[in-house]
């Protein structure tokens, strides 16, 4: 089969597809920014690269970068549309929108029933420093659309506090509250490719995120039938074939569904099992386009 992998040309997961994809399919890098539309009557082209990506099988989103408002809805208008015309998109763009989200995809994992922290999320600097006081005075501010632990701060102190909500409000920026869980410093990142689930546990005693990105070690999880029905409601809750969900299990005993990542990493994770995570992918998404084609 012949895919496109949205992602930067020398992202370390295209190359690992490719490398994955061997004799069996063949692999190409293509750009978001480079997304374009033609329209012409009843015809609608979309193009990255000058190439008609009509043409390939499949699309595997491999990154989100950041971009004007304009420019992040345009290229989920246009991979929607894409995946309307018949073309299996991984993962979908509804999907993608819901987990990039936090705030949507908090409300979503709430509704299917998962347990998330206490989390505000508010405009206004008066608004913030409620929240503050509500959750503890011990907050963790995250940026709306983000993800690996970036820009992600602990507040403990008021007055930091308000210079840290002031600063936000003056970049019109929405305010993402959560409580600080104590937890015994490691987490649990669950990787759902379909229905199938693979874990691994991520320590780090030196800094209270527990991403691989800032110096977390890993070990593996064994996934028993509690931690993979959770990991796939995660998932299905948002629409996502293959998700990255982070459990965080806190020193009350209480376990917390933090966040689901519709386009995770899994360098770590195959490095941590020792495990072809890539092939595993390009098997799952050509199954997927065959299931579709005999529909």
């Amino acid at each position: 089969m012949k895919f496109a992998v949205l992602a930067a040309p020398d992202s370390w997961y295209f190359r690992d597809l490719a490398r994955a994809g061997g004799d069996r399919h063949e692999i190409e890098v293509r750009s978001f920014s480079e997304l374009a539309a033609a329209i012409d009557g009843q015809r609608h082209q979309l193009t990255s690269s000058g190439s008609d990506l009509s043409e390939f099988d499949a699309v595997i989103v491999r990154t989100m970068p950041p971009g004007s408002l304009e420019q992040v809805v345009f290229r989920m208008d246009a991979l929607g549309r894409l995946e309307a015309s018949g073309i299996t998109v991984v993962n979908s763009p509804r999907s993608l929108e819901a987990a990039v989200d936090k705030y949507l995809s908090s409300v979503k994992l709430a509704d299917a029933g998962l347990p998330t922290p206490h989390t505000i999320v508010c405009q206004t600097v008066d608004d913030a420093l409620a929240a503050f006081d509500e959750l503890g005075g011990d907050v963790v501010v995250k940026p709306l659309f983000g993800g690996e632990g970036r820009g992600i701060t602990r507040l403990t102190d008021e007055n930091l506090a308000l210079r840290a909500f002031s600063m936000l409000a003056q970049f019109n920026a929405v305010i993402y509250l959560q409580e600080f869980i104590e937890h015994r410093g490691y987490d649990i990142r669950l990787f759902v490719l379909g229905s199938r689930v693979f874990g691994m546990k991520r320590k780090n005693p030196t800094d209270w995120r527990t991403n691989v990105s800032r110096g977390a070690s890993t070990e593996p999880f064994e996934v028993d039938d509690r931690y993979a029905d959770v990991a796939r409601s995660a998932a299905r809750a948002i629409g996502a074939m293959i998700a990255g969900v982070d459990i965080l299990p806190a020193c009350d005993g209480r376990e917390f569904v933090l966040e689901v990542n519709a386009v995770p990493g899994w360098k770590a994770l195959a490095r941590t099992l020792q495990t072809d995570i890539a092939a595993m992918i390009l098997d799952a998404v050509a199954d997927t386009v065959n299931r579709r084609k005999g529909d």
